[in-house]
């Protein structure tokens, strides 16, 4: 009948499993656990399932996603090829890894990338036959007294069987006999054998038996084991000790102190006497870690404790404890004590972290995982139950899995490197015990760069002032920028963006050092000819797509004192400066006799030019002013005053290094009414050089208004709402200090017309009433004097928005 339960247990067994493996066969969700089934001790490369197939994977991608059983797991006893086959790596022996009493379990993470997938398979280890029954000796003798009763019991030693389930001890044979029978007790999961005496025994007949107990368990092939019983029989000493419960049970704490008393076990003995003395002592028949832990004193049956006790190595341990009397023969009986150890949380939380890499890119998008971490706690209950938690302002965070305590860490938020570079993310793991327990593990985590910075000018724009007169093919600036990325992202490199080949554009006389944004000018500037212009330089780094920045370079020229004063009158015929004036000889103290004009082309003091007389044939004659050239009578000619004097003027500026130009007047006194007929004949040359001037004019004037028509029209309106009073007897001139330069001013009156062009620079003032910069030319044809002055207005306002324009663009 037994034999029969146990092959229909069987088969459900096999029933249930099929059914389990044909619902994972159909089973869509990938991340859910598969279970497989192999008995114990199958050869090694057994095939265990194929995961690719049961998981949907494409076995062609498998190489190169990296299917892979991940450290931290039970790895050590399978494998998997590149084929998503699971096979056994080496011989599993169930009853070494399990506990026989329940379900063998064995849990594989299995992972794989691109994209990454975490599945869970769960490998159960089915129990074979492969153990006999054996007892911890070959021989039990007992001694029983002639006056035992019938029906009394001996217990015999159990047999050991390290299979499962129907493979362990399921019946007791004895061998046959009239007075000894077999009695099997279940206590728990054990079977303990009972020997019954069925009919009295007398010494006088026969002292001695010898039976064999057999030990055979439910597996197919049965397997047994057998113990040889020697029974003595002793005469008298009839009682037998007896407990006052069959199985003593009792709860013990973990850790608990050395010396506890954990619990008393009390038998009697009916007899007087040493009949009745009783002692007690552990069964012979125990597991040798039950001598290390617990104590047990022969004459009070008290149990102490008497090593460590931890509820992690084992739950629950069965003493049997045999008290026996002082009679001879002794008679013995035993008792099983049951000692159930609580669980306290001693125990602090493992983390196991494996780390897919250590390197994240900054750019990496959230939910981008990291690391696998799992988290185990060796106690139980509340005690084994663990919370995670990250370090605070790490932009990371703990994603949980289907499995418990498995966690994955993946990016939270957006990082970037320039800002922080490196995360030390301490991981935190405390149970729910009382009081908790918490263990911790710090996982580096270093962010790599990407070119998301382009390079950056700290000014922009940048002015360069710089002299003129340089020398071509020297530095005149290093542009420096800098980039925030790293390596090959942050080298920058440097060239000048080409203008559009206008008159302003300077970028052909530049050239750029690209590694060092050395700028060198390949040729000499000119601050009369160019006094500012401006260039984009562009800066870009070597990152993959390249960034890039520019930046506005202006430059202004700075003058140098490196033009000669030029002579603008007197001029002769030839070139010369030299002039003849003629003046009448009864012309009084003060009388302007001529006017020095000079230019030069430099600005500010370079420019600043100032006059002085060098040689002159009567100091007491004439007076030139410093400032603005005049030469004036100091006094009345006299009869003894020769009729021509001779000055050498000295034109000199006022730079650190001065230049200077002189020019010479020869004046000529006359008679009054010589002096008047000159004036008449000069006034005819200066006519026609009036006439000529003006049909230059006119031809100019007409090319600049067919250029600039529209600008022009804008400016004279502009120039005309100006409130100008050109009927005064003198205009207000610029003080510029003797100097004639590019702009041109005019002044009417009803003899004279006047050509102006003082050099001025920003900041100069105008100062009302100076006229000391006139070129006075008489007029006795009043006829043309209009027409002139007509012209001249034109062109001085043509001549003005001409200048105007040519700064501005």
């Amino acid at each position: 009948m037994m034999e029969h339960e146990g092959q229909r247990s069987r088969w459900d067994c096999w029933w249930i499993a099929l059914c389990f493996s044909f619902l994972l066969y159909f089973e869509e969700h990938v991340s859910a656990q598969i279970r497989y089934s192999i008995p114990e001790e199958v050869k090694d490369g057994t095939v265990v399932g194929n995961i690719a197939k049961d998981l949907g994977l494409d076995v062609g991608t498998l190489a190169e996603r990296r299917l892979r059983i991940v450290s931290g797991s039970n790895d050590d006893f399978f494998q998997v090829n590149q084929n998503g086959v699971l096979h056994v790596h080496k011989k599993i022996d169930r009853e070494a890894l399990c506990d026989s009493h329940s379900a063998c379990v064995i849990n594989i993470k299995i992972v794989v990338e691109n994209p990454l997938e975490i599945h869970y398979i769960a490998v159960e280890v089915t129990d074979v036959n492969d153990n006999s029954p054996s007892f911890s000796e070959h021989e039990k003798r007992l001694e029983i007294s002639e006056s035992t009763a019938q029906g009394t019991r001996f217990q015999l030693k159990a047999a050991r069987d390290p299979d499962a389930g129907v493979n362990s001890v399921r019946i007791y044979k004895l061998t046959q006999n009239e007075h000894f029978d077999l009695e099997v007790r279940d206590q728990g999961e054990d079977k303990l054998p009972f020997l019954v005496l069925q009919k009295s025994l007398d010494r006088e007949i026969n002292d001695e038996y010898n039976l064999v107990l057999t030990a055979v368990d439910g597996g197919n092939p049965q397997r047994s084991g057998t113990l040889n019983v020697t029974v003595v029989v002793l005469d008298n000493n009839d009682n037998r000790p007896v407990f006052s419960q069959d199985i003593y049970s009792t709860n013990l704490e973990e850790n608990i102190q050395v010396g506890t008393l954990v619990i008393q076990v009390q038998a009697s003995d009916a007899d007087h006497g040493s009949n009745g003395e009783v002692t007690y002592a552990f069964g012979s028949d125990q597991n040798p870690k039950v001598y290390e832990l617990f104590s047990l004193d022969k004459l009070t049956g008290d149990i102490h404790v008497k090593g460590d006790v931890d509820f992690e190595d084992k739950s629950i341990y069965k003493l049997d404890v045999q008290a026996s009397d002082n009679g001879q023969p002794p008679m013995k009986t035993d008792c099983r004590v049951v000692i159930k150890i609580l669980d306290t949380n001693d125990n602090t939380p493992e983390i196991d972290v494996t780390s897919l890499s250590k390197m994240v890119s900054e750019d990496s998008k959230p939910g981008t995982v990291i690391s696998l971490i799992s988290v185990t706690d060796r106690d139980t209950g509340v005690n084994g139950k663990v919370v995670c938690a990250l370090s605070e302002n790490v932009p990371f965070e703990l994603k949980s899995s289907v499995q418990e305590n498995m966690y994955s860490l993946v990016t939270k938020g957006s990082l970037d490197r320039e800002i922080v570079s490196h995360y030390d993310i301490t991981i935190t793991a405390s149970d729910l015990g009382q009081p908790p327990l918490s263990s911790y593990k710090t996982l580096s985590v270093q962010v790599s760069d990407v070119n998301d910075n382009p390079p950056e000018f700290s000014l922009n724009p940048i002015e360069l002032y710089m002299t003129e007169n340089n020398a071509a093919g020297a530095p005149i600036l290093t542009l420096s920028a800098f980039d925030k990325d790293l390596n090959e992202n942050s080298v920058i490199s440097y060239q000048i963006i080409k203008g559009n080949g206008t008159q302003s554009d300077m970028t052909s006389f530049l050239n750029i050092n690209s590694e060092t944004g050395a700028i060198y000018a390949l040729k000499s500037f000119d601050f009369e000819t160019v006094k500012t212009f401006q260039f984009y330089a562009l800066a870009s780094d070597s990152g993959t797509p390249s960034l890039s920045s520019n930046v506005t370079v202006k430059v202004f020229i700075l003058d140098q004192n490196d033009n000669v004063p030029v002579i603008l009158y007197p001029i002769s015929a030839n070139g010369s400066a030299e002039g003849l004036e003629e003046i009448p000889r009864n012309v009084n103290a003060g009388h302007l006799v001529t006017k020095v004009r000079a230019y030069d082309a430099d600005i500010g003091y370079n420019g600043w030019l100032l006059f002085s007389l060098q040689e002159v044939s009567d100091h007491s004659l004439f007076g030139l002013d410093r400032y603005t050239g005049q030469i004036r009578t100091l006094r009345s000619f006299t009869e003894t005053d020769e009729a021509q004097q001779k000055l050498l003027i000295l034109v000199k500026d006022n730079g650190n290094v001065s230049f200077s130009a002189t020019a010479a007047v020869i004046i000529k006194v006359v008679e009054p009414k010589e002096a008047f007929a000159t004036s008449d004949v000069k006034n005819t040359v200066k006519d026609e050089e009036e006439n000529n001037l003006t049909f230059y004019l006119i031809i100019t004037l007409g090319s600049v208004s067919v250029l600039f028509v529209i600008s022009i029209i804008v400016l004279i309106v502009m120039q005309c709402s100006k409130s100008t009073d050109y009927s005064s007897k003198y205009l207000q001139d610029t003080n510029y200090d003797g100097t004639l330069c590019h702009s041109i001013q005019y002044r009417s009156g009803d003899k004279r017309y006047m050509l102006v062009g003082p050099r001025m620079s920003i900041g100069s003032t105008i100062v009302p009433g100076s006229n000391g910069n006139t070129l006075v030319i008489p007029d006795r044809r009043r006829r043309d004097s209009g027409v002139v002055r007509a012209v001249l207005l034109f062109l001085h306002l043509r001549l003005t928005c001409f200048i105007y324009l040519f700064f501005i663009f």
